[in-house]
């Protein structure tokens, strides 16, 4: 996949917000989700920006969220943050290989099975998520 220097900071940035707790092994599944998603476009969109940025999927990018001006200050001086660019770089370029098992959909494990994910097995369970295919 060919990535620009905008994805990857976007892709950063969204992994950052959505899974900073989860390390590099929860980053790097939550970036997967999204390339999954670029790589079978639907109508969470067909590119790095549209799937990050599709209404409501992500809540760190909702404005109301705490998160969202969090994710839109933080710089490479977050040691973190750091963490997501390199994950974010990996993962668009294949370096790193999907753990999710093609996950498009991912949910915490601290709340309750949304309804999409009932009666579905989940095809990984990594850090504090769920993932599905």
């Amino acid at each position: 996949m060919t990535a620009t220097s905008s994805d990857i900071d976007l892709l950063a940035r969204t992994i950052w917000g959505e899974d900073r707790g989860g390390g590099e092994a929860g980053m790097t599944a939550v970036a997967w989700v999204i390339r999954n998603r670029v790589n079978h476009p639907g109508w969470w969109g067909h590119d790095i920006y549209s799937v990050c940025k599709c209404r409501l999927q992500f809540d760190c990018w909702n404005e109301g969220d705490p998160n969202h001006s969090k994710l839109l200050a933080v710089t490479e001086s977050d040691p973190v943050f750091g963490l997501a660019l390199r994950v974010a770089a990996r993962v668009l370029s294949g370096i790193i290989a999907d753990p999710t098992g093609g996950a498009t959909q991912y949910y915490a494990k601290t709340i309750k099975a949304p309804y999409w994910a009932r009666g579905r097995a989940p095809t990984a369970d990594i850090g504090n998520q769920l993932y599905f295919a």
